[in-house]
């Protein structure tokens, strides 16, 4: 399964330069609900509600999205390998979280930050896919 965070979702709705493959939709695609939130406030943010709305509803029925249940938080407040920003703590909390129950999981991103954590921590990339 190939866990995503927003910079691929919004890369994706928002046709930046770098955008995921098509063939990543046709993986089994998953994310925390926090993917949600993030696409939907930066959605807002940028004006792109009336233009978008339609796009992102669309892209959130594709991903299946995680509760951030009690077990996702409590890792979520465990030491990282190294620094990590709130958000990306949660994301990889949830991957950390689907791996514990034996699933393979691989993280999409593109935020560097958030990859070299996922790689300290022995998560495969999906370079091919993004």
């Amino acid at each position: 399964m190939i866990y995503i965070d927003s910079s691929v979702a919004l890369a994706y709705l928002l046709a930046e330069d770098r955008s995921p493959s098509p063939a990543l939709w046709r993986e089994s695609v998953i994310s925390s609900r926090l993917l949600q939130y993030e696409v939907w406030t930066r959605t807002h943010s940028r004006g792109l509600t009336v233009s978008h709305s339609q796009a992102v509803g669309l892209l959130l029925k594709r991903v299946h999205l995680l509760e951030m249940a009690e077990p996702i938080l409590a890792r979520a407040l465990q030491p990282f390998p190294s620094a990590i920003r709130t958000l990306d703590a949660l994301h990889l909390a949830s991957a950390d979280f689907l791996r514990s129950l034996g699933e393979p999981v691989v993280i999409a991103s593109y935020d560097g930050r958030l990859v070299t954590v996922a790689q300290e921590m022995g998560f495969p990339i999906a370079k091919d896919l993004i």
